[in-house]
């Protein structure tokens, strides 16, 4: 196969598999790996749980449109972001304009199961996470949709026959010029 032009920037609900399916596809394409929850961790020495604690859901929006802002200027990368980095339309430009947008899909079954153990998604942390899931999913499946590029579903997929079939998708798109 070519090799694939561009930025690949990953959207998604938490628990559809963007840092997995990204760190593989970087991997695959030769690319540099980000996740943007990562780097905030990394700038500010702490967890996001952290953040969302003591600053609230504002703040940590705040640092995420910077990190964004930042990591989509670079060049060569597979970024995966924050299930709610879409939330801002700043953030939607960013990425659309700057690299290929994949969005990621999984049934809510699946991201219950992948996400019910981790303690560190402060949105789950919740009396009914199934509730608080399906609410983010009517919330952000349209702002997901408006911005793809390609929308790949990972509900019960083997992430390697899902990177075989995401590859050959990138490999029909002409890449996006950088602005």
């Amino acid at each position: 196969m070519e090799k694939l032009i561009g930025n690949f920037f990953l959207v998604g609900l938490m628990g559809a598999g963007k840092t997995t399916v990204g760190k593989t596809l970087a991997r695959r394409t030769d690319k540099t790996f980000y996740d943007s929850d990562h780097e905030i961790e990394a700038r500010t020495g702490v967890r996001v749980a952290t953040i969302f604690d003591i600053e609230g859901e504002r703040r940590f929006r705040d640092r995420e449109t910077s990190v964004i802002a930042d990591l989509t200027q670079l060049n060569n990368i597979v970024l995966a972001t924050g299930g709610g980095a879409i939330l801002r339309p700043q953030n939607r430009a960013q990425l659309a304009t700057y690299g290929t947008v994949i969005y990621l899909r999984a049934s809510i079954n699946d991201l219950l199961i992948r996400t019910q153990h981790d303690k560190n998604r402060p949105l789950l942390q919740t009396a009914n996470p199934r509730a608080k899931l399906e609410s983010l999913f009517l919330e952000r499946d349209p702002l997901y949709r408006d911005i793809a590029d390609i929308i790949v579903d990972t509900t019960q997929q083997n992430v390697n026959l899902l990177l075989t079939q995401l590859l050959e998708q990138l490999a029909t798109l002409p890449p996006k010029p950088k602005p």
